[in-house]
């Protein structure tokens, strides 16, 4: 008798996966994939009953099927709940993600539970001409798809003509995205309102201060914060270039952000799912507003879990597809503090050269905790980066994962890394004496 768990991946990619073959529980599973991230990332527009259908195919070559998991957004995070259901699988509802998925609806549960903890927003249609007077509140403020990921075409606001210069490309690319996502609404017969507003995008005032984001996990009736992680941005204050951990938040300022995000997970509904929620804490005000609400683990934070707490959270998620609830993380890393860095470009052009293996395995070898992962190749255009990768002002080259005793420490090794791992762009502009400028990213 096969005693084995077959355990079916969206977003199968080598990065995550050797991260969850670490775990014990592990030993007892039998992976597959449903859709490998290529597959779910390769087209502009996404097909939803398209991905099903393969998903469908490899459950049946795998034989059979005793959970679901996913560490992606959109698509994959909307796959998990439609083949749990089919399947008869413990996970989350379609309806409850979709609140978490579609900002505007999020935004309208948000509001009846911690209605001082979020912006004051307002859905508007990009196409609409007199969409900018419409918005309701003076700039500045962010504009955002009522469905997005990576900040992807989300734009801070300061004028009408930049908005109008914005609301062009939003035109252009925001089908690709929007679409594909509100047609769920009508495959599934969801709820009318308000997932299916015709407004595509949403404007919202702006929330500043230290921004972190808390992981957690609800079962059928317990809701658990189990950590906080500092996110923080670059000097232009949109992108974000590190994820720190642990947070160096106050506790009283973590127990409050615990508190808003038990209120609004149960408002939401979501249950059997493992959630990270963003915030922003004004130092100054002492006010905490709620950004996003993400119905999965962050794969951002594994790597840096598992330096701090020995293993990554990717625990959590396959524990509570496995209808069991998930362990305590002790901290029983080597580290003290982690975080995952996130190399950059803010210029887009063409990779000419990125960091040579030996120059990579020189730096594992002085580093034998770092996790380096890559986005680029030689030859990329980083526009092809889009629409997945990055946001609307960088590009996302690399991801490096570093763990330390002290923060200083972790600093230094981070300088140390980027030194030895040049990667070189040229601008897809030319200079005027006609040769190429480069950009050496470190």
């Amino acid at each position: 008798m096969d005693n084995n768990k077959y355990v079916c991946v969206i977003g199968w990619d080598d990065f995550n996966l050797n991260m969850i073959r670490q775990l014990d529980e592990a030993r007892e599973c039998i992976f597959f994939p449903g859709i490998t991230f290529g597959e779910m990332r390769k087209k502009d527009h996404v097909d939803i009953p398209g991905l099903l259908k393969i998903t469908e195919d490899r459950i049946r070559e795998a034989g059979r099927i005793d959970a679901v998991v996913s560490f992606f957004d959109f698509p994959a995070s909307l796959l998990v709940p439609l083949i749990a259901q089919r399947h008869k699988l413990t996970g989350p509802s379609l309806k409850s993600v979709m609140k978490c998925e579609h900002k505007y609806w999020g935004r309208m549960e948000q509001k009846k539970v911690i209605p001082d903890n979020i912006p004051r927003f307002q859905a508007f249609d990009p196409f609409d001409p007199e969409a900018y007077e419409k918005i309701g509140f003076k700039p500045p403020f962010w504009v955002k798809p009522v469905k997005s990921y990576h900040s992807y075409l989300a734009y801070r606001i300061t004028d009408k003509e930049q908005f109008m210069i914005c609301m062009k490309e939003a035109r252009e690319k925001i089908g690709a995205i929007v679409e594909p996502f509100t047609q769920i609404f009508e495959q599934f017969n969801l709820s009318p309102e308000p997932g299916r507003i015709k407004e595509q995008m949403f404007a919202e005032t702006c929330i500043r201060g230290h921004q972190c984001t808390a992981e957690g996990y609800v079962t059928d009736r317990e809701i658990n914060v189990y950590a906080i992680v500092d996110s923080v941005r670059a000097a232009n204050a949109s992108s974000l270039i590190r994820y720190e951990y642990p947070s160096r938040l106050p506790e009283t300022v973590k127990q409050s952000i615990r508190d808003l995000s038990r209120k609004v997970i149960g408002q939401i509904g979501l249950k059997h799912s493992a959630f990270n929620i963003e915030y922003f804490y004004n130092t100054k005000t002492g006010h905490i507003r709620l950004l996003e609400v993400n119905p999965r683990i962050s794969q951002s934070h594994a790597a840096i879990f598992e330096k701090v707490h020995g293993v990554s959270h990717h625990e959590v998620m396959l524990n509570l597809a496995l209808n069991r609830r998930p362990r305590p993380l002790n901290y029983q890393g080597e580290f003290n503090v982690a975080a995952n860095f996130l190399l950059r470009s803010f210029r887009p052009g063409v990779v000419q050269q990125i960091a040579s293996e030996e120059s990579i395995m020189a730096l594992r070898e002085k580093y034998p905790d770092m996790r380096l992962k890559i986005n680029v190749q030689k030859g990329m255009n980083l526009d092809d980066l889009l629409p997945h990768q990055v946001d609307s002002y960088s590009y996302e080259l690399a991801n490096i994962f570093l763990g330390a005793m002290s923060r200083d420490e972790l600093m230094e090794k981070y300088r140390d890394v980027t030194e030895n791992l040049s990667i070189e762009i040229s601008d897809s502009g030319t200079a005027k004496d006609n040769h190429s400028v480069y950009q050496k990213i470190k």
